[in-house]
């Protein structure tokens, strides 16, 4: 029998005698997956690049741009339209992406050339002292100070509406950077400020025209309007109810909730940085896919009806992003979490490519630098990669697990698709590939909408019943507790990032490999199965070629001289005896500085150096002479800052060698180590130095330092 021809609705077929036959679906065959709309994301991708491209242009240049693609737009659609009832989609294609070009470059244009209008550029070029009277429009954000000498520092976006300077005064509308102190860190949004600045030119691609240093206090002209001020409100509830809660907890609430990271520890995040889990605490796109989906059942609940609940989720939104605060990394995470939603309702699953393409160019039409901002191709890439993978990774991995926990399987791929697709932008940010990421956010994704949910709730009941809310905070404070010490764990393995070149040819490589993995995955996995042994040979082949000897072997058993990475500031090591050391400076971390000298099997140090009190030099000291004994602890002449001195001063007090604190004025110096000779039997060259202008040498394999005797032509000691 010939084969049968199926007729349009699949129920009946024609088989090759021409008889029609019924056919009958079986119900558990699994339906072929519905092919992606890629129609309107490839013309968004290169709108998208091509505002990129030509942001530092000027106004007029984009404007030709602009025009060029319209033009091209309107030709291609032309020779498109329906012609003996038949379309071109080629050209009809083409038009679609020239049209988008033209959106996205002429408000670029556009807007370029409004921030242009006035004399704000010409007197930032000049770094003119000018009276700016303008809308904070960005949440002050406190930078703290590592070295101590200096004052924290107070960073905030201005719209400056007017500006007066050099004897004339002109009306404006252009975003500023301004740099202050420590009296502008209580501004709220949307508050009126005139100050005493000097600007400095930004470049033109920059999301600000200039930079403005503060040369005087804020004078407060206006406060936000009532829906600024309503917003405040659950925020101020929140950070509330999070008092007296472990400092990592009441940190990471506020920011997992509503992006509030004013409370959050340094050391939290850093770690976080370093685990790939950062996005957590700013306000993203899964933030408000979480609230939104958690809204859904209450309004099915409630019984509101199908046509009302856009509505209802659209107050929702407006509330979040106002408590959020509207500024355009939040805008962006709505509407990306909006789109995140609708990918995972299985009804409007097929809208989601479609839609998260228009986010993207409306999103580059209303502010056009986003275009270079990492947080928003961080965004697009996560949404993109929930939309694609989510759905065949989690049916996948749910028929490979058991009944009961297959309801997690979607849980699961969400943080592994965002990471996979975000790669190639964390490695222009951070030159490193994350092992522990992937790992990190798994274990952490079943914690996230517990504090997101847990944490509305608390800022909500907050408003109404403090008291209640304060002892309720433990419910979202023990899931962001397991988040800190995930956080903590990963950041402690040496293992966890792969070096990485940070360079747009290493993203593309990233991506390529990314890409490849892929699509040979499925092949890889039949061929594993087919041949286990060999598979296994090969994966123990490339694990040995890919990992590095030195996180499983280090320290090498005859080391000499360690420098400690413990980030910004100093940690160096002088081996000088089996399970003996001499430590200059100890970093900005106990932690890491503990580390490190316990990897070292550092257990007695016969000196400890300190070159001078600031924070990235001593404040790892803790560390350092915790459960460890200390010879004698040699400190810097200046005393400066105080407060670091005294906090030095309390540590060796309370240490068994608070008789042997010397300053490096008097302090014995000229010490030699050297393999076979002083460095192992522990004998030493001293001589006394009245300065403490120190040089070093490291002839051959030895380790040689000596101090100034107040002549300029002193040598280091190299007796042995």
């Amino acid at each position: 029998m010939a084969r049968a021809r199926c007729t349009v609705d699949g129920r009946a077929a024609v088989d090759g005698n021409g008889h029609v036959r019924q056919v009958v679906i079986d119900p558990r065959r699994p339906k072929a997956p519905r092919a992606s709309d890629l129609r309107l994301l490839i013309p968004a991708v290169v709108a998208w690049a091509a505002g990129a491209v030509t942001l530092g242009l000027t106004p007029a240049v984009k404007t030709a741009i602009a025009a060029v693609a319209t033009v091209v737009a309107a030709l291609s659609v032309w020779r498109g339209r329906p012609r003996h009832g038949r379309t071109s989609r080629a050209w009809l294609r083409l038009g679609l992406g020239g049209g988008c070009v033209a959106l996205v470059v002429g408000a670029s244009a556009g807007a370029d050339a409004v921030r242009r209008t006035g004399p704000l550029l010409a007197l930032a070029a000049d770094h003119a002292v000018v009276t700016v009277t303008g809308v904070v429009v960005g949440e002050p954000v406190v930078a703290k100070s590592t070295g101590g000498m200096s004052a924290d520092k107070v960073f905030l976006r201005l719209r400056v509406d007017a500006v007066t300077g050099r004897g004339r005064s002109a009306s404006v509308r252009a975003p500023v950077l301004v740099v202050a102190d420590h009296r502008w860190r209580d501004l709220g949004w949307h508050d009126r400020v005139s100050a005493q600045v000097r600007l400095a030119a930004a470049d033109p691609s920059d999301d600000v025209v200039a930079s403005a240093r503060v040369l005087s206090a804020p004078v407060v002209e206006g406060r936000g309007g009532w829906a600024y001020a309503w917003a405040e409100r659950p925020r101020s509830a929140l950070r509330a109810a999070m008092t007296g809660l472990p400092t990592d907890a009441a940190g990471l609430v506020p920011g997992l909730v509503i992006g509030d990271t004013s409370r959050s520890p340094p050391q939290l995040s850093a770690d976080m940085r370093a685990t790939g889990l950062t996005h957590l605490a700013a306000v993203s796109g899964a933030n408000v896919s979480i609230t939104l989906g958690a809204v859904l059942p209450v309004l099915r609940l409630l019984g509101v009806r199908r046509r009302w609940r856009p509505a209802v989720l659209g107050a929702v939104l407006v509330a979040f992003v106002l408590v959020a605060r509207p500024e355009p990394s939040v805008l962006r995470a709505a509407a990306m979490g909006a789109i995140g939603l609708l990918g995972l309702r299985n009804s409007r699953r097929a809208a989601g490519l479609p839609a998260l393409a228009g986010a993207v160019v409306a999103l580059l039409v209303v502010d056009p630098w986003l275009a270079r901002s990492y947080g928003f191709a961080l965004s697009t890439l996560a949404t993109l990669g929930l939309l694609m993978f989510v759905r065949p990774w989690s049916s996948w991995l749910r028929r490979r697990m058991p009944r009961r926990l297959s309801g997690l399987a979607e849980a699961l791929v969400i943080p592994v698709a965002a990471q996979v697709m975000c790669a190639p932008v964390i490695v222009l940010l951070s030159g490193m590939v994350s092992l522990v990421g992937i790992p990190a956010n798994l274990l952490v994704a079943p914690l996230v909408a517990p504090v997101t949910l847990g944490g509305i709730g608390c800022m909500l009941g907050a408003l109404v019943w403090p008291a209640l809310a304060h002892h309720a905070a433990w419910l979202p404070a023990i899931p962001a507790l397991g988040i800190a010490a995930v956080a903590h764990w990963g950041a402690d393995r040496s293992w966890a990032n792969v070096p990485w070149p940070k360079s747009a040819l290493g993203a593309v490589a990233l991506a390529g490999l990314t890409l490849g993995v892929l699509v040979a995955a499925p092949r890889i996995a039949y061929a594993a199965r087919r041949r286990p042994v060999t598979a296994a040979a090969v994966s123990a082949m490339a694990l040995a070629l890919s990992v590095p000897t030195t996180p499983v072997l280090w320290p090498a058993a005859s080391w000499e001289f360690v420098a400690c990475d413990v980030g910004q500031g100093d940690a160096l090591v002088l081996h000088s005896g089996p399970g003996h050391a001499v430590l200059v400076d100890a970093g900005p971390d106990s932690r890491l500085v503990d580390h490190c000298l316990s990897r070292l099997g550092v257990a007695v140090l016969d000196a400890v150096v300190l070159t001078h009190f600031h924070a990235d030099h001593v404040d790892g000291l803790a560390g350092a002479v915790s459960g460890r004994r200390v010879t004698r602890l040699l400190v810097s002449p200046v005393p400066e800052p105080a407060d670091r001195e005294a906090e030095v001063r309390r540590l060796a007090g309370r240490a068994a060698y608070r008789s042997r604190w010397s300053r490096l004025a008097s302090a014995s110096c000229g010490v030699k180590w050297r393999p076979g000779c002083g460095g192992r039997s522990g004998r030493s060259t001293r001589g006394r130095c009245p300065t403490t202008r120190a040089s070093s040498s490291m002839p051959g394999s030895g380790i040689s330092t000596s101090c100034s005797p107040g002549t300029s032509n002193a040598r280091p000691d190299r007796r042995c």
